[in-house]
């Protein structure tokens, strides 16, 4: 084993003192050190060394493999100093000249919205929750009172991924009110902001992933009049004026009484391009947490109520800055994101 080792070692040290560049030293690692190299094969074959000489002869390879591995860092090291000396050492080098400017990213608008309602919400006592986007059944639909036979599955587009197992990508970020319900006890407010995942043709104002930020309020005594003083001073901080709402009779199926929540267009006063020339905006469904999904996540429904709203922040990103198109927002199209 010593001579033949002192055999490779001699022709490995000789090709990588020989070699002028990389791409050379890369051929000498393959030609060695890889499966098929001739260092590589003296590593298999320790298992037809007879166990007594076995210890000896796989030390031995072990530091014929470093020895090389040594040899091969310290030449590249040594040609990539005489790459920089013969670059220096040109007549048009001049180190004066200022570094290359590197480019700066930018935070995503979805990201810029999410972050001041994150804040809001926080100074408002508001913790803020995360849940899977990968979902089961129970959570998405069964616990939020949406039954199998329920007409208002058709509405949500789902993307299964395994109907034996009932997981599903989730369709809207309700879920995570059936998890909050059973880990944290009333009284709490939390708000859920994330990805949502819906089967459905994209166009300018439908998209097949699309955010939204769920909110839910639980303790004793909560009445549709906190929900409204909630989404009043909400939209205060994000206008940074006073604005009118106003509730209309919505049917959701997690929630009774359930409302859409309008709000007086902010751009305009007799109407809009943004709100349709009516001067309200539909703003998000809302209502009072349903007592079907207060006793399946394991709240006493005579004791406590809570409320619950849904803000669409893709809706939200559009409004702020006047994108008319929301595919845009997943588009990953840098012309587009470099605006922000």
């Amino acid at each position: 084993m010593s001579a033949e080792r002192a055999r490779l070692e001699e022709l490995a040290l000789a090709a990588i003192a020989a070699a002028r560049e990389t791409a050379e030293l890369a051929r000498v690692e393959r030609e060695f050190l890889g499966k098929e190299g001739a260092v590589g094969k003296l590593l298999a074959s320790i298992r037809d060394v007879p166990p007594d000489e076995r210890k000896a002869f796989g030390h031995g390879a072990n530091e014929l493999k470093r020895a090389i591995e040594t040899a091969l860092a310290a030449r590249r090291a040594m040609l990539e100093r005489e790459r920089l000396a013969a670059e220096r050492s040109a007549e048009d080098f001049d180190p004066s000249l200022p570094a290359r400017a590197l480019a700066h990213g930018s935070l995503h608008p979805l990201t810029h919205v999410v972050r001041r309602l994150e804040e809001i919400f926080s100074s408002m006592g508001y913790a803020i929750l995360d849940g899977p986007e990968v979902e089961l059944d129970y959570y998405n639909f069964e616990a939020l009172n949406i039954p199998k036979d329920h007409p208002a599955r058709e509405m949500h587009d789902t993307f299964w991924c395994d109907r034996e197992q009932k997981l599903l990508l989730r369709t809207h970020t309700s879920p995570v009110q059936l998890r909050a319900l059973e880990r944290m006890r009333p009284p709490f407010r939390a708000i859920v902001p994330g990805r949502c995942f819906r089967n459905e043709t994209t166009d300018a104002s439908h998209e097949h992933t699309f955010h939204q930020m769920e909110g839910l309020v639980v303790g004793e005594d909560i009445t549709v009049g906190h929900l409204i003083g909630t989404m009043k001073t909400f939209l205060r901080e994000v206008f940074r004026r006073e604005l009118e709402v106003r509730l209309r009779p919505g049917y959701f199926p997690f929630v009774e009484p359930g409302f859409e929540l309008d709000v007086r267009c902010p751009f305009c006063e007799r109407g809009c391009s943004v709100c349709k020339r009516s001067t309200w905006i539909e703003l998000c469904p809302c209502g009072m947490v349903h007592p079907k999904v207060l006793r399946y996540g394991g709240v006493d429904p005579e004791r406590y109520t809570g409320f619950a709203f849904g803000l669409g922040l893709s809706r939200l990103v559009m409004l702020r800055y006047g994108i008319d198109d929301i595919r845009l927002l997943m588009g990953a199209d840098v012309r587009f994101l470099e605006q922000f």
